[in-house]
């Protein structure tokens, strides 16, 4: 068959990457053909802070990168701080250019001829988002496709709701698309609320493909880090306790803090790499203190101890408490999350165990296997 997936493939950030990646290679396995399909980016209906957002904006590049500087300028690390907000952003700058490529991601593909259409994982539903490379896309809920088939795989509707659907009147027209899928699989409880409420269809439940994916090909080994603890968070969001908690315990055991993808004042290095070396620092890393989903999720694939801060939606700003609550109760984790910062040292140290996580991780794989052949057919 010729199957096509669409999900967030050109956004850059790893998790988006390696969800793509991983769904892509699971699918290929039954011998299919895979391609991605590309969506039509609408304009957002909500904003955060009275205006839309884009990673592609020259001019929010341009004010974040002076604002950092006008700051770090007047602080004896300024030039090693300016370094390392340099390297991030021309990083990111070429990731598309260095690791499109691997997902066979050329020129746009929009509305191709196909036997089946797998629209996920990652955000696809989350439509009442304020970030402008999304917007309310109706695309992503399968409209004016061109497939013979449409499901999808471990969707998610983020911090979208039904509350905040109604509010902004969009439940019936959601609520339309859905019914039109062939199978619906979403990957937390908040979308089974949405869909089943909107559609009275029970969808399908399944895991975010990173945590079943076989990445065993793309290893990278021995990159010499060593004590360290892995920051992976959102730029600008940690705050100003949680700094003076996590530095002090990196000096309590004698670690260095290091950033990987977003940007913070408070590590000690920025270490830029490609989705494969990341997990490798996830790996090799001592500890990992992060407040992001695929954060979680690279330090539950490589069996580290970690903790989660869980951020809160107000109003129209993201939050991610609906996907981190549901991941982490779902592999018997919910006490990494950090209920305020004086618990983050004594949550840290504390032993997981991993043998049952594995084992929920294996049972996961297989029902991903099974809802795959029983939608797209394995192909000898």
């Amino acid at each position: 068959m010729k199957v096509g997936i669409m999900s967030m493939q050109r956004i850059r950030n790893y998790g988006s990457f390696l969800q793509a990646y991983g769904l892509k290679g699971m699918i290929e396995s039954l011998g299919h053909d895979v391609e991605f399909v590309d969506y039509k980016v609408e304009e957002p209906i909500v904003f955060e802070n009275n205006q839309a957002v884009s990673a592609r904006d020259p001019f929010l590049k341009r004010a974040v990168r002076k604002a950092y500087y006008k700051l770090y300028d007047m602080t004896p690390n300024g030039k090693r701080k300016k370094k390392m907000l340099n390297d991030k952003v021309e990083y990111f700058r070429t990731f598309g250019e260095k690791m499109f490529p691997m997902l066979g991601i050329g020129e746009r593909n929009e509305r191709p001829e196909l036997d089946a259409l797998v629209i996920g994982s990652d955000e696809v539903f989350n439509c009442l988002q304020s970030n402008k490379d999304v917007g309310f896309s109706p695309e992503l809920f399968g409209a004016d496709n061109n497939s013979k088939k449409l499901m999808s795989y471990a969707a998610s509707f983020g911090n979208t709701t039904i509350p905040r659907l109604k509010e902004f009147e969009k439940d019936e027209e959601v609520a339309g698309y859905l019914k039109k899928f062939d199978a619906i699989s979403v990957r937390d409880k908040n979308s089974i609320k949405v869909v089943k409420e909107l559609t009275g269809i029970d969808p399908y439940y399944h895991v975010d493909p990173v945590l079943i994916s076989d990445f065993s090909s793309k290893k990278v080994n021995n990159l010499g880090k060593k004590d360290y603890i892995i920051i992976y968070a959102y730029s600008s969001r940690v705050t100003d306790e949680e700094k003076r908690v996590i530095r002090q315990f990196a000096k309590d055991h004698n670690k260095k803090l290091v950033s990987i993808q977003g940007y913070h004042d408070f590590v000690d290095e920025y270490w830029p790499g490609d989705p494969f070396e990341v997990l490798e620092y996830f790996n090799e890393a001592d500890y990992i203190v992060t407040d992001t989903f695929h954060g979680s999720i690279f330090s539950i694939i490589n069996n580290k101890p970690f903790v989660t801060l869980v951020r809160k939606t107000v109003g129209n700003s993201y939050g991610n408490e609906e996907k981190l609550s549901d991941l982490l109760t779902r592999f018997g984790l919910q006490d990494r999350i950090v209920p305020s910062p004086d618990k983050l040292p004594e949550i840290l140290t504390t032993p997981i165990d991993y043998d049952k996580v594995n084992a929920i991780r294996d049972k996961e794989r297989q029902n991903t296997l099974n809802y795959l052949r029983e939608q797209l057919g394995e192909c000898k």
